[in-house]
């Protein structure tokens, strides 16, 4: 970890020419060190590269994986805080930006995007997108500067049976990532309960809960296939994390800084999402390698799915959003992203 670190910096400080101009921003992120299979360090490495390369070094990164700098919700509040003594930039989880953004979750309703590219022209463009950063920079006083795919669609995994629609989870205990996934199980007729992703392999070990949902890359990368043996691709959500900084840091950088950042990250992003998109099937493959049962649910399946889910979730978001804008807004520009990519 110490080479990596030095290796980085070193690069930096090469390409300035003058080290005493840099401003070193530390990022963070949880899991391994590993490009290869964690898909979080993956993406840091492609920005680092292209911000260090665009500003000639002026910008340097010191990494801390593994949630060196503590647990998700302890990044978050540690990113929020906005004196200049720890220039910080983060990988939120979709459940860490929830507790100080609830605003997020109409994003996450369940089946709503028919694609990938779907999914991509929503975060991307969207006036929900636009409006939810300008809160989040309002409330907090830190930049989202990237919505980074996370591996894929989720899909639905236990250790009982084969889910092949709603009625099959009955009974059955399941972990959420975040209360809109809780309340996805609860509509289904299972046990949702909190469980934080380093608890889930022992959670799921001992039976605390029975399954949960991830994209097979997670499920591959918590070597879930050790004690989950079954798998339905019910595309449910699309699995994204943010890449954030803290506004004193980003409003401290020049203009020339500022551009090279945002450029970084959406090219690392396009990047991230090409290596995704590519190697999904092939990671669905693995886990069938390593013992488990795969099965993809068909059209009346996927429709029960939905016709369950959407509204349960749905219900439990009006009560946790008080304006039913975010709502509106996220339901409509998902709908223009489906048929956008229809018409292509």
């Amino acid at each position: 970890m110490k080479k990596l670190l030095c290796v980085w910096v070193l690069a930096g400080l090469l390409g300035a020419g003058a080290s005493q101009a840099a401003t070193t921003i530390k990022i963070s992120h949880q899991g391994p060190a590993d490009a290869e299979s964690n898909i979080q360090h993956y993406f840091v490495r492609e920005f680092i590269t292209r911000a260090s390369e665009k500003t000639k070094g002026s910008l340097t990164f010191e990494v801390y994986p593994d949630e060196q700098l503590g647990s998700e919700e302890q990044r978050m509040e540690l990113i929020m805080k906005q004196g200049l003594n720890q220039p910080l930039a983060d990988i939120a989880s979709f459940a860490a930006l929830g507790t100080v953004l609830p605003e997020l979750y109409p994003s996450s309703i369940p089946f709503m995007f028919n694609s990938f590219e779907a999914a991509h022209i929503f975060f991307d463009t969207s006036e929900y997108m636009t409006k939810l950063k300008a809160l989040f920079r309002e409330r907090t006083g830190c930049v989202m500067l990237e919505v980074v795919e996370d591996g894929g669609f989720l899909a639905f995994t236990n250790s009982k049976r084969e889910i092949h629609s709603p009625r099959d989870f009955a009974g059955l205990k399941f972990r959420g990532m975040d209360e809109g996934q809780i309340a996805i199980f609860n509509a289904f007729g299972a046990n949702g309960t909190p469980i934080p992703w380093g608890e889930l392999y022992m959670a799921l070990k001992t039976g605390v809960v029975d399954g949960q949902m991830n994209p097979a890359f997670y499920v591959l990368l918590g070597s879930l296939t050790e004690v989950q043996k079954y798998m339905t691709l019910a595309n449910i959500q699309y699995s994204d994390q943010f890449l954030l900084m803290n506004g004193a840091l980003y409003d401290s950088l020049t203009d020339a800084e500022r551009t090279a950042v945002v450029e970084a990250a959406k090219e690392a992003n396009a990047l991230t999402r090409k290596r995704i998109e590519s190697q999904d099937s092939e990671q669905v493959e693995e886990c069938r390698r390593k013992g488990m049962q795969v099965y993809a649910p068909n059209a009346e399946e996927m429709d029960m799915f939905r016709t369950i889910g959407q509204p349960g979730y749905v219900e439990w978001l009006k009560k946790r959003v008080e304006d039913p804008q975010w709502l509106e807004m996220a339901q409509r520009g998902a709908e223009a992203a489906n048929k956008a990519t229809e018409v292509r």
